[in-house]
């Protein structure tokens, strides 16, 4: 199958047609004539996949399948080109003032590449009637940004936060912000970290007098002075023990420094998490948030409270050495550093590797969370299909994935790590070498050598020490990119510049206009509608048709991508998210319960709720009563996801929870859908108590949800078709009545399968009625 590529530009920047369509379409084109642009479709009239191109000109419009069959429309200023979508699959429609002409269908991976090919016909069609050659296609531009579009892309990559970028080491200087509110602790933490630096370097020092005023006087017949070496024993003692105080002082400090900068940001990341709109969700693995939120910045926080400082240390460590040892004697001084050059060079060759490999480990180690994040949730849809042996698979397989990123990884840093301790051997060698060399000729004492060689371990241990820090440093990179990613996307459902706060809400709806795309696929067009306070209105059609849609804008999970939704005349984009969904109760097909007591659960929306209130809710959604019947009552413990109890149960217990936040617009999607017969009857009950002066929206599956509505709602392929009550709408005859009557026809057809058991030799048979469905 062709890729999915089409031409936008002038003649010149053409890309040719692939061989085979230029073959067949040499005889359909004129020698002058030169392509605009061209469009792979990889669907045919009977929407199975095959292979088509269209051909755009200057003078023509041609159709070519995989067969050589060509049709060609000269292009007229009456014509239009329109781009549509629905249910997965796009179409190009080619249409004249009379009748349509002609229609081409798609997959939605074609819909971008097809919508600029419309917006390129439209080009040549306005130069065509304007006498004019048609110029090159202009860029598509951000709304946001104004920045280009990438070809084929509906999304700005800089406004989505979706530019892959590798891991900086100066990502981490951006954690200053969170190191800003300590930055006291970090100065007195360096002050310790130099002053316990320093204490570390007296002991060498003190052993120059130490070997020629004692020892080597010693060897050659002297007597040892006594005092003398109580001092400096003494010295070397007291150097010792204020090394550690100092030291074990700013390791405390600058731990709960390190500390407080990764629990700040933990709670910030998490926090601009639960701002984003469900969209971002959408793109997201779970067990791959989590990852970044928890592992990566735990990862962040080592290495401040451990990496950093001895990094720090060794710095101000090879520093004052340095210092130090040109005091002594800046000839052996020099032969010191002969190996730097070299180590710089082998950190510049495998820090880029490093971090780009740190990178990969960390998003391998999210695919590994997310199998586990998908499968323990799901275990009981695992053990039901029997699938634990492919669950298993799938966790060795991202395992394998991890196992080989560490050990291309650890091939980088097994060479770098022992090439680095070479080359201090080798630098303490040359040290010895010349060190030799001067005493024989009396230019230092062997006392200047040994201090001057204690000077050189501890110098050369730092660079090691140093060298090693490249690793965790990319590692902490490479963490806090991926943190930062998270940081950095700009929510898609932002707060408003200029807040208008709501204030006697009454809970009118009005939908002006409304349009919403996800992604490249148009969902809503042209929704226009009023629902007055008060109003039960049901939302019906068949799935895809963008009832769901319709109430997530509402509810401002995703804002409108044209027109407006307004509560009480008031634009929900200008009102504070929090506050706006403050007066939003949301019942869901799937009710989502939290690991907690049944009381908790039921004041989630108020947690300050008493007990009295949250009682009093359970009651009006008809859950008093089996709550009263576990265990604890309402302080019995929920399971993850509401296990141990029944469907009907976590519903009621939602229809209770959001009726504590006593909502002045309500929201059903689909609340009796996952039920049995009986079951809806209790949970009808309590939609009852729940709807009762409320501007209420709901989605229903069964038409006993539906049968109190004031207006029912149809909708088809993102736009409202029809609106009234049943009655009146079976009597239109129109849409909404061929869904029913098809639907009537599915429910008259089902027949209940009768049951043999050795006990009953024979069945009765019985056709049970059940509602129709509405989807």
């Amino acid at each position: 199958m062709l890729t999915n590529t089409m031409a936008t530009a002038d003649t010149a920047s053409t890309p040719p047609l692939p061989a085979p369509w230029h073959t067949y379409l040499q005889s359909a084109l004129a020698p002058d004539e030169s392509i605009e642009a061209w469009l792979t479709l990889d669907l045919d009239d009977t929407l199975r996949f095959g292979d088509s191109v269209l051909v755009l000109t200057g003078r023509q419009l041609i159709a070519c399948a995989t067969d050589g069959q060509i049709a060609a429309w000269p292009l007229d200023a009456t014509f239009e080109l329109h781009a549509h979508d629905h249910a997965g699959v796009g179409s190009l429609t080619l249409q004249d003032d009379t009748a349509r002409r002609a229609i081409w269908r798609f997959t939605l991976t074609q819909n971008p590449a097809a919508l600029r090919f419309s917006r390129r016909f439209d080009q040549v069609l306005d130069a065509l009637r304007e006498g004019r050659e048609a110029g090159p296609v202009p860029a598509v531009l951000c709304a946001q940004c104004q920045a280009p579009l990438p070809p084929d892309e509906d999304d700005c990559p800089a406004c989505s936060g979706s530019i892959d970028q590798p891991p900086s080491t100066w990502t981490l200087f951006r954690l200053w912000r969170f190191a800003r509110p300590y930055k006291g602790q970090l100065l007195l933490g360096f002050l310790l970290t130099l002053a316990a630096t320093g204490a570390t370097l007296v002991p060498p020092y003190l052993t120059m007098p130490l070997m020629d005023n004692v020892l080597i006087p010693y060897q050659n017949g002297q007597q040892i002075d006594t005092s003398l070496v109580v001092l400096y024993l003494g010295g070397l003692l007291g150097s010792a023990v204020v090394a550690w105080g100092l030291g074990w002082a700013r390791t405390y400090i600058l731990a709960l420094f390190s500390e407080r900068i990764g629990a700040d940001l933990r709670t910030t990341t998490y926090d601009h998490l639960l701002r984003q709109s469900l969209e971002y969700f959408g793109n997201k693995r779970t067990g791959d948030l989590m990852a970044r939120i928890s592992s990566e910045t735990d990862r962040i926080c080592v290495f401040l409270s451990l990496h950093a400082l001895d990094f720090a240390t060794d710095v101000l460590m090879i520093i004052m050495t340095a210092i130090i040892l040109a005091s002594i004697n800046p000839w052996l001084a020099l032969v010191t550093l002969v190996p730097l050059p070299f180590i710089a060079w082998l950190i510049h060759l495998v820090r880029d590797r490093l971090r780009t490999g740190f990178d990969k480990t960390g998003r391998v180690w999210g695919e590994i969370t997310s199998v586990l994040a998908d499968t323990i949730p799901g275990i009981r849809v695992v053990k039901a299909f029997a699938q634990e042996k492919r669950e298993s698979q799938r966790f060795r397989e991202a395992n394998r994935v991890n196992l080989e990123a560490n050990d291309k990884l650890n091939r980088v840093w097994s060479v770098f790590s022992p090439t680095v301790a070479l080359l201090t051997e080798v630098g303490l060698l040359v040290v010895w070498a010349f060190g030799i060399w001067q005493v024989a000729n009396n230019d230092i004492t062997v006392g200047v050598l040994t201090a001057f060689l204690a000077y050189i371990g501890r110098f050369y241990g730092r660079l090691d020490s140093m060298s090693r820090i490249v690793s965790v440093t990319q590692k902490a990179a490479a963490g806090a990119k991926r943190v930062f990613d998270i940081l950095d996307h700009a929510s898609s459902v932002p707060e408003p510049t200029n807040p208008v706060h709501l204030k006697g809400v009454q809970g009118q709806i009005t939908l002006a206009n409304v349009g919403f795309r996800y992604g490249n696929r148009a969902v809503l067009r042209d929704v226009d509608l009023v629902i007055q306070p008060g109003e039960m209105v049901g939302l019906v059609g068949h799935s895809g048709s963008g009832k769901s849609t319709l109430v997530n804008l509402m509810c401002r999970f995703y804002d409108v991508s044209e027109g407006a939704i307004r509560i009480d005349g008031t634009d929900v984009r200008s009102v504070p998210v929090a506050e706006y969904r403050q007066h939003i109760g949301l019942v869901l097909q799937e009710p989502f319960l939290f690991f907690g007591t049944i009381a908790e659960n039921i004041a989630y929306g108020r947690p300050d709720a008493s007990r009295d209130e949250i009682v009093a809710a359970a009651r009006a959604a008809h859950a008093h009563e089996f709550i009263l019947r576990l265990p604890q009552g309402y302080d019995s413990l929920v399971g993850e996801r509401g296990q141990g109890l029944s469907g009907g149960e976590r519903q009621r217990i939602s229809i209770a929870r959001a009726l504590l936040i006593d909502p002045k617009i309500l929201i059903l999607d689909e609340a009796t859908s996952s039920v049995d017969t009986e079951t809806e009857k209790e949970i009808q009950k309590a939609l009852d108590n729940l709807v009762r002066g409320r501007t209420t929206i709901a989605i229903a599956h069964r038409l006993s949800t539906l049968r109190k509505a004031n207006r029912l709602v149809v909708m088809d392929r993102g736009r409202i078709v029809e609106e009234g009550d049943h009655d009146t709408l079976i009597e239109r005859g129109g849409f909404y009545w061929r869904l029913y009557e098809a639907q009537q026809r599915q429910v008259e057809g089902e027949v209940l399968t009768p049951t043999i058991t050795p006990a009953m030799p024979s069945a009765h048979t019985a056709g049970i009625a059940a509602e129709p469905a509405l989807k």
